[in-house]
């Protein structure tokens, strides 16, 4: 008696489990494969344990942990980087990662060329930050920088000005390539995961939430480039 209620309960399980695996969508199953398959078999473990089947119900609890642990390990190892988006100007090459919020530059224009923001001094900043003087999209966006990396850095830098050193201006009109950067997105991007992205990075950058002008700007003309393909 206690075997054939056993094995009710087990075809019950596996009915329901057949009933959600044909309703769901090929994606969601992926995204829930690691943790519904365990819990599936260790109900069936505690069934048999309840009617008195303690070998096989404890042998179906030690795959399902088993499972389980073997399913965590895989999505660790290939678990991916946080998305990035890329914001170029003529003298200035900047990432933002979208899970940190950190920015981290590069210079591609002028004395300082090539160097990494991170790997300058405060006083190297600004002597960039003046030698950009002739190029306000480069400005801007070492602005973004400094005030992050160092709050206090305008009491004592010229803001308005500078003697230059012949960087070129700013590149013009935004292209769908550099669009698809800024909001850290495969081309081809499907107009809903453009919104996302937009969405997600105002919620971060805009400038009543602590973020800047220049870049929440540049994320608004991305979002519009992109989404003008999709009309």
């Amino acid at each position: 008696m206690s075997l054939l209620l056993g094995i009710l309960s087990l075809a019950m399980l596996l009915l329901v489990a057949g009933t959600i695996f044909l309703r769901a969508e090929p994606a969601s199953l992926a995204r829930t494969a690691t943790l519904a398959g365990p819990i599936a078999v260790g109900l069936m473990g505690v069934v048999f344990l309840l009617v008195g089947r303690a070998g096989f119900g404890g042998m179906l609890l030690s795959a399902a942990f088993a499972w389980y642990s073997a399913g965590r390990m895989r999505a660790s190892k290939k678990k991916t980087p946080g998305k990035r988006s890329t914001v170029r100007t003529a003298a200035l090459e900047m990432e933002l990662d979208h899970d940190s919020g950190v920015l981290e530059g590069m210079v591609l224009a002028g004395r300082h060329e090539q160097k990494m923001l991170s790997t300058m001094s405060l006083k190297e900043l600004k002597e960039l930050y003046a030698d950009l003087s002739g190029d306000q999209e480069s400005r801007q966006l070492l602005e973004t920088y400094l005030d992050g990396r160092f709050p206090v850095w305008r009491e004592d830098a010229d803001t308005h000005g500078g003697d230059g050193h012949g960087i070129p201006p700013g590149s013009g009109a935004m292209t769908k390539e550099e669009a698809y950067k800024i909001l850290g997105l495969e081309t081809g991007a499907t107009a809903a995961d453009i919104r996302k992205a937009h969405r997600r990075l105002m919620q971060r950058l805009h400038p009543d939430l602590g973020g800047t002008s220049f870049l929440a700007a540049r994320i608004n003309e991305a979002k519009d480039v992109l989404l003008t393909n999709h009309h």
